[in-house]
């Protein structure tokens, strides 16, 4: 039996999807949740063997799962299922070493067979994502330091929050931001933390 969980913050999707997996005889869905956290929270307390992510949720994204569930070992291979074709976002997930990633208009039928594959452990990747990943690349020109920065800051904490979150002192907070706005070609922090989002950079 393979033991999913499922996590998307739209709930009306998030039953069906539920709903039409456990249709299959050899999947069991172990939880449901509607946020990041409480998916890390699943996936430490319930051990599954896959674990299905949107992207964009309240509090944690799936790709910020993704990272947490590999720095922690908790051996739950990893399926991204997201409306977002972005580039930058399949860039990420290929850094991430996640197992999967799906577009969700894809039919439920190819869905169930990325879980069979990935269980077995082979990739699972969308034939359209793949393409325009392959043509679309782009390298992500930020440093950790400078992505760590702006993901504070895209949660909306203040410079001086960002250094104690850190370790950092405020003015090397700023040095950050600073380069991070001139290497992503923009005016302004609030432009650099949308630009590097679409991007799938932080």
């Amino acid at each position: 039996m393979i033991r999913v969980v499922i996590a998307e913050d739209q709930q009306m999707l998030l039953s069906a999807l539920a709903s039409l997996l456990q249709l299959e005889d050899d999947i069991e869905v172990v939880a449901q949740v509607p946020d990041g956290g409480k998916a890390l929270e699943a996936i430490r307390n319930l051990r599954p063997d896959i674990c299905l992510l949107d992207i964009e949720m309240p509090g944690l994204g799936g790709l910020d799962v993704a990272e947490a569930v590999r720095r922690e070992g908790l051996g739950c291979r990893i399926v991204i299922v997201t409306t977002f074709s972005r580039p930058g976002y399949l860039q990420r997930a290929t850094e991430l070493k996640v197992d999967g990633y799906l577009l969700k208009d894809e039919p439920i039928e190819d869905l169930v067979e990325a879980i069979r594959k990935v269980h077995r452990g082979e990739r699972a990747i969308s034939p359209e994502l793949a393409t325009r990943f392959f043509f679309a690349r782009e390298e992500n020109p930020l440093s950790e330091r400078e992505r760590d920065v702006l993901r504070l800051a895209a949660e909306g904490l203040t410079t001086d929050q960002i250094a104690s979150a850190l370790y950092l002192t405020k003015g090397t907070v700023r040095n950050y931001l600073s380069s991070a706005i001139q290497k992503l070609e923009v005016e302004s922090r609030h432009q650099a933390v949308k630009k590097a989002t679409e991007k799938g950079w932080i």
